[in-house]
């Protein structure tokens, strides 16, 4: 069976994209948890794990108000937003572009 590129593009959602989703879904976590421990500033992993979370986090709290109370709540959203697309819009892309628009 051919599919072509519509499967091609498909494929690449869901092996590609998926995959990245979901490490970036544990990362936002593990941002979220660091918050709490107060960790050294210093370390390259923290750094590197607030050089990726930060910006997206800064982003929905210039756009969305995000913090009630003094309680950040930026990465609940992402988390929401990643599982938003895991569980409805790459499978929903992925079939349109398989079976087509009709």
């Amino acid at each position: 069976m051919y599919v072509g590129w519509p499967g091609l593009v498909s494929f690449l959602l869901f092996q590609v994209l998926s995959p990245l989703l979901t490490l970036y879904f544990w990362i936002v976590i593990i941002a979220a948890v660091m918050t709490w421990i107060n960790p050294d500033p210093y370390n390259p992993i923290v750094r590197a794990i607030y050089g990726i979370t930060e910006p997206v986090f800064d982003w929905f709290r210039a756009h969305l108000p995000v913090v009630f109370g003094g309680l950040d709540l930026s990465p609940f959203v992402v988390l929401l937003i990643i599982q938003f697309v895991q569980m409805w819009l790459l499978p929903t892309v992925g079939n349109l572009l398989i079976n087509g628009f009709a």
